[in-house]
């Protein structure tokens, strides 16, 4: 799969490229991406890339032709492309929108600065805008950070386990189970003993009901609108039924 990635910063990426699961999935060959810096496309010998607002106004947007000619030198022949604006405006970045970039061969990503990039890029040359949450940031660089690690997971070849992204939380629609790992006794708190039993099928039940519990309490609203199967609708009365007790 490729990433180009569109920034004024192309060293911010480094670090976390060549390190973790992103960093062996480049070097094996699974990932593709390339930093491409904007400035390298503007003219004049200051390669200024932003200006003032027409119709006035305070801070300074990004240019259109550095951006556009950057667009312009990427090969997009070989595969399937999209092109995403990060910026606050875009559609929220969920797990779902993961999947459905993880089918494209090919994303270009366009790390917006300052007060925002100049609209005939975004109507123009822009498929996709997209938003990674309701608060402000200084620029798009960590937005693509977390579109091209949230995407590159579901990569086959990219994670070691086949079952590593399917078990990961928002996964199915609900958060992950608890995790426990050696020592079984760390300052007084025991690991489950379901957890130690060797029996698959009451592990499974225990990390479902976990699974659920945990979503009920931190994240009720994963659960509103969605279709459970008869398990996991006798699992959520048994949690519902024994928290009213607590609380009773």
């Amino acid at each position: 799969m490729k990433f180009d990635i569109l920034t004024l910063f192309p060293d911010f990426f480094l670090p976390f490229l060549e390190e973790g699961v992103l960093g062996r999935a480049v070097k094996k060959g699974i990932l593709d991406i390339r930093l491409m810096d904007i400035r390298a496309f503007a003219d004049g010998r200051h390669k200024v890339t932003d200006d003032r607002p027409f119709g006035g106004g305070n801070g300074m947007v990004m240019k259109p032709g550095p951006i556009y000619q950057a667009l312009k030198s990427i090969d997009r022949s070989e595969d399937p492309s999209s092109v995403i604006l990060l910026t606050p405006q875009g559609r929220k970045f969920d797990q779902a929108m993961a999947w459905e970039l993880a089918a494209i061969r090919h994303i270009i990503l366009i790390c917006g600065r300052y007060e925002g990039v100049d609209e005939r890029i975004v109507s123009g040359h822009v498929d996709l805008e997209l938003s990674i949450g309701d608060y402000v940031l200084s620029g798009g660089e960590l937005g693509a950070m977390v579109v091209v690690d949230a995407v590159s997971r579901l990569v086959p070849g990219v994670l070691g386990g086949e079952k590593s992204t399917t078990e990961d939380s928002f996964e199915g629609g609900l958060l992950e189970h608890p995790h426990f790992t050696r020592p079984r006794n760390f300052m007084g708190h025991e690991v489950p003993e379901v957890l130690l039993s060797g029996d698959h099928e009451k592990i499974r039940v225990w990390r479902r009901r976990e699974s659920l519990k945990r979503t009920l309490q931190k994240r009720p609203d994963l659960l509103k609108d969605r279709v459970l199967g008869e398990e996991d609708r006798r699992l959520l009365r048994d949690i519902e039924t024994k928290s009213a007790d607590k609380g009773s």
